[in-house]
């Protein structure tokens, strides 16, 4: 079991959507919060709003996660300042919600550089800290775009496919040799965020939108009790059984529940946005 109490928890993105949630909750639970995000006015807000609700300061550090020598040069920082992090959320996240040949090169680059490479610079720069100490918790917020792709979220889910990839080798990794520490990945569907605006689900009682409070305690709870996956909601779970059938099958019941025409009204939060 993961303690969150007395633990540092490092959460990127903190400064709003489930990151903040998230963040509120391991601050009642007692957990020193190190948040990072790049809008600083959020952040600032949001280290007073914890404040003020459990008594516990958060330390709140400006870093663009897309930029690898930010990322290291923060983390210095945090690790001087804080000495330590027991807990490692890699949240921040951002989305495109366009076709393919309608998003920018640079565009692309930046939701690899967010959703993908980011966890990479942040785990290399915390990981050698957890396995010096003998305990450490890495999560990785996904998608279920990790297990499906989605029309108009094709550099999204890519870049989600690489960040489940990048747990499972990582897990299996830390079993060989540092059995000790745990990892947690979240695969959710669509979240009721700005992140997200405009996403509708064709079936809402099959697939509905998520509550950010709902998702926010499920990965507080899974981090406590270290399970290993955490996807939601429960018929998401059916998608690899799917992979099964032939592409036309499975494209078929794809296209039945909606999944292709989720994004059709899709607004979203407007480039750069960079937390779930």
């Amino acid at each position: 079991m993961s303690e969150i109490r007395g633990s540092n928890i490092l959460i990127t993105g903190g400064a709003g959507g489930i990151g903040r949630l998230m963040a509120l909750e391991m601050a009642h639970q007692g957990g020193h919060l190190l948040l990072w995000d790049r809008d600083q006015e959020a952040l600032e807000k949001t280290c007073h709003e914890i404040e003020a609700a459990t008594g516990k300061k958060p330390r709140g550090y400006v870093c663009d996660v897309s930029r690898r020598s930010e990322v290291y040069a923060v983390a210095r920082d945090v690790l001087e300042e804080a000495g330590r992090v027991d807990i490692l959320v890699n949240n921040a996240g951002m989305v495109s919600g366009n076709y393919l040949l309608d998003i920018p090169d640079e565009k692309i680059e930046a939701t690899f550089a967010v959703n993908s490479l980011a966890m990479f610079w942040t785990t290399r720069a915390f990981l050698p800290g957890m396995l010096e100490r003998g305990r450490g918790h890495i999560v990785t917020i996904a998608s279920a775009s990790s297990l499906i792709g989605v029309a108009k979220l094709s550099d999204y889910a890519a870049s989600k496919w690489a960040a489940m990839g990048f747990d499972e080798s990582l897990r299996f990794e830390l079993r060989r040799t540092a059995p000790f520490l745990c990892t947690t990945v979240v695969c959710p569907f669509f979240i009721n965020t700005g992140m997200f605006g405009g996403v509708r689900s064709r079936f809402p009682r099959l697939l509905p939108l998520l509550e950010p409070q709902a998702v926010a305690s499920r990965i507080v709870d899974a981090v406590r009790k270290d399970k290993a996956r955490v996807v939601m909601p429960w018929i998401v779970r059916l998608i690899p059984l799917m992979r099964v059938l032939p592409v036309s099958v499975f494209d078929a019941i794809a296209s039945a529940v909606g999944v292709n025409s989720s994004m059709d009204e899709f607004t979203g939060r407007g480039w750069p946005a960079a937390r779930q």
